[in-house]
């Protein structure tokens, strides 16, 4: 990745040139001018308020998106503040290159099944419309002929036949329709409630993500069970995407987030983004949430990862985690805070360990 050299350093334009489009090929952005200004400001101010705050969110070895351009003022949103970075803040979900490729796939996927709902809603009314139509034509013409058998005097048998038997026709085919229709919203169905899961699965770990893990922690708020959250981070995740590559780091968080499904079975464990994760526990005390967090914590440390394309060992993988529990008091916004705390103590004195509220 892209790193400003010192200040006070000669940087021909040329190499400035390089450097920017490096930096550009790195974080996957389009070589647009208004990134390409974005990166030049970068680079050329190291020590100003968007560089520290860019290093801040590129530390562990992710990708710069185009939301954290837009929230930094790039070029969607230059007008906006510009924050401080600050380790002992939440941390930004990030997305890694595979999430890239996923989740424009999803979005596409969205798109069609909502195409294909309004479609539907469309061929339903078509139907509706027209056996109302031909229900309110066959009320008409009835009453007409009626009016004129009663003038008659007696009851135009052929007629009224051929007005039912045309009715029957309409209403058969409008059956016909229907059911073709049911059937497509069946299916259609179906595809809507795969399109839930997916939307609340993370598509490197298949963990359940933010959006899933907020919905089950805001049901938590509505019961009186004890619940406890884990703030989990891998230690030192940027030496691993640095030395051995993103692709390495990818299938690393993708082991992680296994052990930790095995170990935390009947808990939500969800990667909250980037190298970080969260495990909701509901149901256990603060002795035995800890215990649970902690041989999670031993059973990524003991686990031996080699690259798979030179077999060269992946090193020893540890993480640091903040525990804290849910009180009745708490926002969600709250929770996080506090857990986050936690997790930065336990990366400030020295990582691979967990706390929990005293």
């Amino acid at each position: 990745m892209a790193e400003a050299e010192p200040q006070g350093a000669m940087t021909t334009p040329a190499r400035l040139y390089e450097r920017i489009g490096q930096f550009l090929e790195d974080h996957r952005l389009s070589p647009d001018p208004a990134h390409y200004a974005f990166v030049h400001a970068i680079l050329t101010e190291p020590n100003g308020s968007l560089a520290r705050a860019v290093a801040s969110l590129v530390d562990g070895g992710v990708r710069l998106h185009q939301d954290d351009i837009a929230r930094l003022g790039g070029p969607t949103g230059a007008s906006r503040p510009m924050p401080e970075p600050s380790s002992a803040e939440p941390k930004v979900a990030r997305e890694t290159a595979a999430e890239r490729i996923a989740l424009p796939e999803a979005e596409a996927r969205s798109d069609e099944l909502a195409e294909q709902t309004e479609n539907q809603v469309a061929a339903f009314m078509t139907v509706i419309r027209s056996f109302q139509a031909d229900t309110t034509a066959f009320g008409v013409n009835l009453a007409r002929n009626v009016a004129e058998m009663n003038r008659d005097g007696g009851i135009d048998l052929p007629t009224l036949a051929t007005l039912t038997g045309e009715m029957l026709e309409r209403i058969n085919a409008t059956e016909r329709r229907l059911e073709q229709a049911t059937a497509e919203a069946d299916t259609l169905r179906e595809k809507l409630a795969e399109a839930r899961v997916t939307a609340r699965r993370d598509p490197l770990t298949g963990l359940a993500n933010r959006l899933a893990f907020s919905e089950a922690l805001g049901q938590c708020f509505q019961v009186t069970d004890s619940c406890h959250l884990a703030l989990c981070d891998v230690d030192r995740f940027k030496r691993i995407n640095d030395d051995l590559g993103h692709a390495t780091g990818d299938r690393v968080l993708h082991s992680i987030g296994k052990i930790l499904a095995e170990e935390c079975e009947g808990h939500l464990v969800c990667r909250h983004g980037g190298e970080e994760f969260t495990i909701l526990m509901c149901g256990l005390s603060a002795r035995q949430a800890t215990a649970l967090v902690e041989r999670a914590r031993d059973a990524v440390r003991s686990r031996r990862l080699r690259v798979r394309e030179t077999g060269e060992p992946v090193g020893e993988i540890t993480f640091s985690a903040g525990i804290t529990a849910l009180t009745p008091e708490d926002t969600q916004e709250t929770l996080f805070t506090r857990a986050d705390a936690l997790l930065y103590r336990a990366k400030k004195e020295g990582r691979d360990r967990a706390y929990i509220d005293s």
